[in-house]
């Protein structure tokens, strides 16, 4: 007997790392067991990393099962017949205490052929920044492969980068190919295809608590390093009960909600479609029941959830595929 869907809530899956720090309890409740942690992956298919259904009949199913189960119903139709029972889409919030790493992540060719992956595309929503936090992002005028590496191997690569002061709100989009590092003192939500793909270029000679170096992977890097200058810093419309279009391109489509109110929202099953509710509460209303969300959480709403309503006083992030 077939289990209807409903909106679904995943167990976060969180992660240490060597930049890591506390907020994403204090900022975002999550249940953090250390004072390092960096990431809480909230939706993913990634292999050894797969998330788990935390309410409702399906609790304890992976997601991975579920899609192989019912791939029209929890993916989508398009989304189905374009990437098969694939989830496309990896979700994270982050916490930088420290400066990230200055890395690259290779476009859809390169990762297919080296790693048989999905490239990284992503964006970040700035959710919580210290006073004077910065990221990195591209080159500060168009380079080249010499002066990079003339740079990199001088430790001066930081004076060819562009970096950029980030504060609550802003949203940075970033295609494969483009240098960049969240600076310490974000907050960010995360929302990349799905993979795991990523080549650290300088790690500002850090070592671990065993006095480790991170391996640094500079020959990969090298041609899937866009040298030009880019614009990264997205603006976006913030009307009110409304979804408004921050990020649109082939990978996905985020849209930005400021909730005072209530929206009725009717799908056409061609897509799931992520909340991720950055801050203040919100409900979703489906067949008479109510679903609770508040700042932190992300909830998945497979693609036969054709007619729903959102209500509550929050900011949102709603993401699908278009």
């Amino acid at each position: 007997m077939s289990i209807k869907n409903y909106p679904l809530q995943f167990e976060p899956i969180l992660k240490d790392r060597i930049w890591g720090g506390e907020k994403l309890q204090t900022v975002l409740n999550k249940p953090i067991t250390s004072a390092i942690t960096g990431e809480s992956w909230e939706l993913s298919t990634v292999e050894g990393d797969v998330s788990v259904v935390a309410n409702g009949e399906l609790k304890g199913k992976l997601l991975t099962e579920l899609i192989k189960e019912s791939p029209n119903e929890i993916l989508g139709t398009k989304v189905y017949e374009q990437f098969g029972n694939q989830f496309p889409l990896l979700f994270k919030y982050l916490d930088a205490r420290e400066d990230l790493s200055i890395q690259v992540h290779p476009n859809d060719k390169l990762a297919k052929e080296r790693h048989s992956s999905f490239g990284k595309t992503e964006m970040w929503y700035v959710m919580q920044a210290d006073q004077d936090a910065r990221i990195i992002v591209g080159f500060k005028e168009d380079s080249s492969k010499e002066e990079y590496l003339e740079n990199l191997n001088n430790k001066t690569l930081v004076s060819i980068l562009d970096d950029v002061k980030a504060k609550a709100g802003d949203v940075f989009f970033l295609e494969t190919g483009t240098v960049h590092a969240i600076g310490a003192g974000l907050v960010v939500a995360e929302i990349q295809q799905t993979s795991d793909i990523t080549y650290r270029l300088y790690d500002f000679d850090r070592v671990d608590a065993n006095g480790n170096k991170r391996e640094l992977h500079v020959d990969l890097a090298l041609d899937a390093i866009n040298y030009n200058k880019v614009d990264t810093h997205k603006k976006y419309e913030t009307t009110q009960n409304q979804s408004n279009v921050v990020v649109d391109c082939p990978y996905f489509t985020t849209n930005f909600i400021p909730l005072d109110g209530t929206i009725e929202v009717n799908r056409n099953g061609e897509s799931f479609t992520v909340y991720m509710c950055i801050e203040g509460s919100f409900g979703i209303r489906y067949e008479n029941e109510i679903y609770k969300y508040e700042k932190g959480d992300t909830v998945l709403l497979p693609a036969d959830i054709s007619g729903y309503i959102i209500d509550g006083y929050a900011s949102v992030l709603e993401v699908f595929i278009s």
